[in-house]
């Protein structure tokens, strides 16, 4: 059979021999089918000349992995392409061998030269997929061949292929440990590099190789701090969880100086006392004279590299990624002044809101918070409250939430929230609500007493756990004011024909018997009921009948003395040897004889000792020495890796570690004076040019931080400590003055471009999008809606553009139900409604958003806006410039996608520019305004990058400017009725 009647039975779903996943006879897959002959149409055609039938084939292979299936035996036949000249082959081959190389080793040792090729190929993917492949092979003989992959892949022009570096050091690692030292000249090498791909990678392997080499941060600490906020998301949390470590090693507390005063807070109070004072102890005077040095101290000032950090992440509260949020929570939380940390409260409700599936994370580190900072999350008490829908794990933690924040302002509305809690059909969830209202009872002592009827109430419910966990509760209650309840403790020894539950009746017992001075006719007959059922109790509830004849023996032996002596027979003879040894101790210890010891003399001493009152606390209480979002805090126990949160030092180290010599052709105030000095610098020293734009962020955070190095390092030669003490002060006041004279200066100077989303910012500062109108008020009878396109990314659906709406209600009465049907579509467009807006009363404005995939096209997507009287025929037609998203292209790939994308792929127009549209900024401006497309830094010319919505079509322009006002637009487009439609616009904007 040939290689393409093999694809094409492939494809016709034939399941005689062939796999069984293409198969429709249920008997031609499992244990039945047959096996000698598996995979053959697969081995044929990538045994084929044709690179169409291997790249069908790998496509194939691929999607099988994918699906969990089994593709090991495919391997020799797989290897042989690896050396295919098809680069979609090789890529797809390269994914195949990253998964079997570890368990297929031999075979793929025998291919360690085709990968080492592979590391010299002129395609970055290939060069970082062949040095994946080769960190994926566990064998210590090729632990130098590996090495010195990592190294020349870590001085790779490619920031990809750098990444790729980052990734492969810690399986090194894992490998052949002996490497640490070349491989942590690997790490530095790595974290002194200036492209955002490579921050977050080369972090992650920082922190598993040599996170106790603190000393490799130092210098790039406020590049990482100013790159943060341009990483990717996951690399955006390695980064902020190590800087957590990091700052709490290097900083000082910003909390220490209140930390001290709630210590030693009482010592004031002392001053106008009197002689007796003379006789205080040494502890207190001890405590004086830490709060007189502390009085005596300076006010704390943070660092300014604390603050830079502080700075830097909080922007990151905004991020859609709720592990960001989160990573920024807790440094926040482990970091931050006091009155700072309720920046993150709001950030985390909307988690909590937004994202349903980290919500046990979230309030697992909302409860810890609550503990210490009450304060920050009263405001969002609502937050918290349970809904009938919410698992029984997340109700558990809203209701520790709840009773954390409970306080006298609140607990009214809490204990109303409770008390309709306590009707759930959840008996877990109510169990739980039942302890909480002993907490609060616990916690505040004006509702005592009102908890404590409360659950007395709860003893006459029907459901036995409910009553049983209420007794368990009252029972702590009671032993913190005994005496003030004699009448619940009568009352629930009446309970006791009727509860069953073990742990109960065990309470109860163990009340009456240790508070049986305050019920002394009920405590007997409650003996003489228990006597009676002895031998039927549960194991808990015997021991507890032991301990009342016990106690009742030692304070009323008239009435009890034979009900005793019975007990203990009954429990002499019993199956539990736990009830038998307690039996025949307290026989020997209250009952003197003969052979008794010195012990019965202490027995009223032994069992009527008071107990100190069970303290209701918090599971929570001690969780937040481990770092927050962390697997540790999670289980409440250390976890394997888990690296401490250092405590913060009693003096700050020296700053200076952190200051970088900066590079004298970044203080040239002028763009002349820069742009001579850049010349002396190597070409693309670096990262293929994109270290041009990073460099000027780093340049402008270490002269704003690293002024300081430079006069430190002056004064620290010519002057003493005494001098700089008393005089430096002044000087770096003017010095940081200066400095944020000279930043501002430099903003406007440099207008450097960043990655992606603030690429535009200077340039189209100001810019808002443009509103169309969907429904006239008139038409809507009073109601008019607006829409835009909000050029942000939907969420839901990555492919579908976000269009807002907003509603707004003339009309005298309120309209209500608003929402889609009848929607009418070209054929692959979607949509995704907008939820229903229940009520919009008169006079009022609402927004909502909905996504519509247009299929990279401008036709109109149709449907009806009903309420809940009339319905309204609608349409929301695109501009072609909405059809896109922007991306981030360096100069370099701009010119060589451009080049790929010539002939009939590009549309060339000539035009001359309207007169307020002939300097930079307003052609940027313009152009981004007609198309949602990024600005390409550094270009000779004015270049915007893009690719389409839907099928990710790239799409590049060009603004030539001449004199004049001539210019030449380009268009570069892999759809060419989208370019066509494109060019249109944009000359439309250019020349009016």
């Amino acid at each position: 059979m040939s290689a393409s009647s093999a694809f094409n039975d492939e494809k016709g779903g034939s399941s005689s021999v062939g796999e069984p996943e293409y198969g429709h006879d249920p008997a031609s897959g499992g244990i039945f089918s047959s096996d000698y002959k598996r995979h053959d149409d697969l081995k044929e055609m990538l045994d084929s000349n044709k690179d169409s039938l291997k790249l069908e084939a790998m496509k194939r292979i691929v999607a099988m992995i994918a699906r969990g299936k089994n593709a090991s035996d495919l391997f020799p036949a797989v290897v042989k392409n690896v050396a295919c000249k098809n680069i979609e082959v090789k890529k797809l081959v390269y994914v195949y061998l990253v998964r079997y190389a570890e368990e297929q080793q031999d075979l793929a040792l025998l291919s360690i030269s085709t990968f080492q090729r592979g590391l010299k190929d002129p395609n970055q993917l290939i060069r970082a997929s062949a040095l994946r492949v080769l960190s994926s092979i566990r064998v210590t003989i090729i632990v130098p061949i590996m090495m010195l992959a990592i190294k020349e892949a870590a001085s790779d022009m490619s920031p990809y292929v750098r990444k790729t570096a980052a990734h492969a050091i810690p399986k090194l690692y894992s490998l052949d440990p002996e490497q640490k030292d070349q491989l942590i000249e690997v790490i530095e090498k790595l974290l002194a590099d200036k492209t955002t791909l490579v921050a977050g990678s080369v972090v992650m392997a920082f922190e598993e190789v040599c996170p106790e080499r603190i000393d490799l941060i130092h210098k790039n600490y406020r590049k990482l701090c100013n790159l943060l906020i341009d990483v990717e998301e996951w690399g955006q949390v390695v980064i902020i969880n190590m800087l957590t470590r990091y700052a709490r090693t290097q900083f000082l507390n910003p909390n220490i100086n209140e930390s001290l005063l709630e210590e030693g807070g009482g010592g004031e109070k002392t001053f106008y006392g009197s002689d007796e004072d003379e006789d205080e102890d040494e502890e207190e005077k001890e405590k004086k004279a830490e709060v007189a040095a502390m009085a005596k101290r300076k006010p704390y000032v943070m660092d300014p590299d604390h603050r830079l950090l502080l700075r830097n992440t909080k922007p990151l509260l905004q991020s859609r990624n709720a592990a960001v949020v989160m990573a920024v929570a807790q440094l926040y939380f482990h970091l931050a002044p006091k009155a700072e940390v309720g920046v993150i409260a709001k950030a985390l409700v909307r988690l909590l809101r937004s994202h349903s599936e980290v919500q046990y994370v979230v309030l697992q580190n909302v409860a810890t918070m609550t503990i210490k900072r009450r304060g920050m999350f009263e405001p969002y008490l609502k937050s918290f409250y349970i809904r009938s829908t919410d698992p029984t794990q997340i109700k558990v933690l809203k209701l520790e939430v709840l009773t954390n924040l409970a306080n006298e302002t609140n607990i009214s509305t809490i204990l109303r929230e409770f008390q309709t809690y306590i009707k759930s059909m959840d008996k877990d969830f109510v169990a739980a609500t039942i302890q909480a209202i002993g907490r609060c009872a616990t916690n505040i002592g004006e509702v005592r007493d009102t908890c404590l009827n409360g659950l007395v109430q709860l003893l006459s419910n029907r459901d036995e756990l409910v009553v049983a966990e209420s007794v368990v509760v009252i029972k702590k209650l009671l032993q913190m004011q005994p005496e003030k309840h004699s009448d619940i403790i009568k009352h629930m020894a009446k309970l006791t024909d009727n509860i069953q539950v073990p742990m109960a009746r065990a309470s109860i017992l163990w009340l009456i018997g240790e508070y049986c001075e305050h019920v002394p006719k009920i405590a007997p007959d409650v003996l003489r009921k228990m006597a009676k059922s002895f031998t039927n109790e549960e194991d808990i509830v015997k021991l507890q009948i032991i301990n009342l004849a016990a106690k009742l023996y030692l304070t009323n032996s008239k009435q009890t003395k034979l009900l005793t002596q019975y007990v203990l027979n009954l429990a002499k003879y019993d199956q539990n040897y736990d009830i038998r040894d307690r039996a025949r101790f307290i026989r020997q210890l209250i009952v003197p004889t003969e052979k008794s010891g010195a012990l019965s003399k202490y027995a009223k001493k032994l069992f009527l000792a008071l107990k100190p009152a069970p303290v209701l606390e918090s599971p929570f209480k001690d969780r937040d020495h481990f770092q927050l979002g962390s697997l540790s805090h999670l289980l409440n126990a250390k976890a394997g890796g888990y690296q401490e949160l250092p405590d913060w030092p009693e003096a700050a180290p020296d700053p200076s570690v952190r200051n970088v010599e900066v590079p004298e052709w970044t203080k040239c105030s002028s763009r002349e004076k820069r742009k001579e000095k850049k010349v002396e610098k190597p070409f693309y020293s670096d990262s293929e040019g994109e270290s041009g734009p990073t460099e000027s962020a780093d340049s402008e955070s270490d002269s704003a931080s690293g002024s300081e190095s430079g006069s430190g390092s002056e004064e620290s030669g010519s002057g003493s400590e005494s001098e700089e003490s008393e005089e430096g002060s002044e000087s770096e006041e003017e010095e940081e003055e200066e400095e944020e004279k000279d930043k501002k200066k430099k903003k406007k100077e440099l207008k450097k471009p960043v990655p992606e989303t603030e690429s535009l910012v200077t340039d189209l500062e100001g810019l808002t999008s443009q509103n169309y109108e969907l429904l006239h008020r008139i038409t809507g009878e009073g109601l008019s809606v607006e829409y835009c396109f909000s050029r942000q990314p939907f969420s839901p659906d990555a492919n579908m553009v976000a269009v807002q709406m907003q509603f707004t209600n003339s009309a005298t009465s309120d309209t209500k139900n608003l929402h889609m049907e009848d929607v009418k579509l070209q054929s692959g467009m979607r949509v995704k409604e907008f939820p229903e807006i229940e009520l919009l009363s008169a006079g009022e404005t609402a927004t909502a958003v909905m996504g519509i995939d247009f299929c990279d096209s401008t036709q109109a997507a149709n449907f009806q806006l009903c309420t809940h009287t009339r319905k309204f025929f609608v349409s929301i037609q695109p501009p072609v410039g909405e059809l896109m998203r922007p991306i981030f292209l360096t100069e370099n790939e701009f010119k060589k996608e451009q080049g790929q994308l010539m002939g009939m792929n590009e549309i060339t127009e000539k035009l001359t520019l309207d007169a307020k549209c002939r300097n930079e900024h307003a052609i940027v401006q313009r152009v981004t305004t007609a198309a949602n497309l990024s600005r390409v830094p550094c270009g000779s010319d004015k270049e915007f990058a893009g690719r389409t919505v839907t099928s990710s079509s790239l799409v590049l322009v060009t603004v030539a400017t001449k004199e004049e006002g001539a210019a030449q637009l380009t268009v570069n487009c892999e759809k060419m009725v989208i370019g066509t439609m494109l060019v249109k616009d944009i000359l439309l904007a250019l020349t009016q």
